[in-house]
């Protein structure tokens, strides 16, 4: 571990010199690139440079405990070098999560659909709930939202919603919400009472940029109709809505939120981009399933994830075993305890899987 810190360090002070170069700031592209860089490696290398003054104070701990000292000396200079000796510790704990292999895209933003499952207008109404909560925890974290599509049914839920979520480290955080979410609790229209499970598919995509997905114009079938709605002045009589057909892949998006045919094509190509990003990565995955069972999830959308009971005032995180009874902060974007869990899970598991 010593030798990768060190090479570190000695990246991270490359990274330094370039940025006092003013020559850098006539490429954007490669400043942008280096400011990113560096501050990556900035706080795995503040930790390990307090690593290396704790150890010298520990060296010198040690040197003064040779001398023959007073007795309430000595205790004084054991108790010290113990303290130093636990702080040592636990900042190599914290060297050894920063060195973990980290996910490239975690610093992406990320565009989150949300499908009513099981369960008629019950799972819509559900899937309206999870949009709301994504989006208060977007709020709480000062990220922005957008929606990009969406398909309300008629008792006010959602069939289908499609929304950006832009900020630091959103995919960090929000990629452990993929997968199959439950719930479990007394519809309104139940007039016996009567306990209803229904489900709701979340998927979280990284969102791709144009460079990290090549698409070829001549693989694209761009098609326009008229938008759809509940009637009135809420349906469109111009051709603004936007289907984009993905011909190698078979993917289609359709956008038509927007009375803009310019601004629906725009947010559907970010879907798009998004959708074949995350086909690729599937892939990618796919090859090394086997070697990846231990972790943490397994990516597969099908697995449920977690319930939210409403009788019980109850969520379960089925993956990590994790049960809180805070139903509804948790529904209201509180969802730090949870995915502090998961990141802690995670971690673990690659600990494990690195140190076996």
């Amino acid at each position: 571990m010593l030798e990768k810190l060190e090479a570190i360090a000695r990246r991270y002070q490359e990274l330094s010199e370039q940025l006092s170069d003013p020559d850098l700031l006539a490429d954007q592209t490669e400043w942008r690139r280096v400011v990113k860089e560096h501050s990556r490696l900035e706080d795995l290398v503040a930790t390990y440079r307090q690593l290396q003054a704790v150890e010298r104070e520990i060296a010198g701990a040690n040197e003064l405990l040779q001398d023959k000292l007073e007795p309430e000396l000595r205790e004084l200079a054991e108790t010290e070098l113990a303290d130093l000796q636990e702080r040592a510790q636990d900042l190599r704990d914290k060297l050894r999560l920063m060195l973990l292999p980290r996910d490239p895209h975690d610093d992406k933003n990320v565009i989150v659909e949300i499908r009513g499952g099981a369960g008629g207008d019950e799972a819509g109404l559900f899937a309206a709930v999870l949009f709301r909560m994504y989006t208060r925890f977007a709020e709480r974290q000062g990220w922005k939202t957008e929606v990009l599509e969406s398909s309300p049914t008629e008792v006010g839920g959602f069939r289908e919603v499609i929304f950006a979520i832009t900020g630091d480290g959103a995919y960090s955080r929000m990629k452990y919400e993929s997968g199959v979410h439950r719930v479990q609790r007394v519809p309104t229209t139940e007039a016996s009472g009567r306990i209803h499970t229904s489900t709701a598919t979340v998927a979280v995509l990284p969102e791709a940029e144009e460079v990290d997905v090549e698409i070829d114009p001549n693989d694209l079938r761009i098609d326009t109709f008229c938008s759809s709605g509940p009637g009135g002045q809420s349906v469109n009589t111009t051709y603004s809505a936007v289907r984009i057909t993905h011909l190698p892949t078979g993917l289609v998006v359709s956008c038509q939120d927007e009375k803009s045919q310019i601004k629906n094509r725009a947010r559907a190509m970010r879907v798009l981009r998004a959708r074949l990003l995350d086909q690729a990565q599937q892939q990618q995955r796919q090859e090394v399933a086997d070697a990846r069972r231990s972790q943490v999830g397994s990516g597969d959308r099908s697995e449920r994830i977690r319930t939210y009971n409403y009788p019980q005032n109850r969520v379960s995180d089925h993956r990590i075993g994790f049960t809180t009874h805070r139903l509804e902060a948790i529904l209201d974007g509180d969802l730090e305890e949870i995915i502090d869990n998961l990141v802690l899970a995670d971690q673990t598991a690659k600990l494990a899987a690195l140190e076996a």
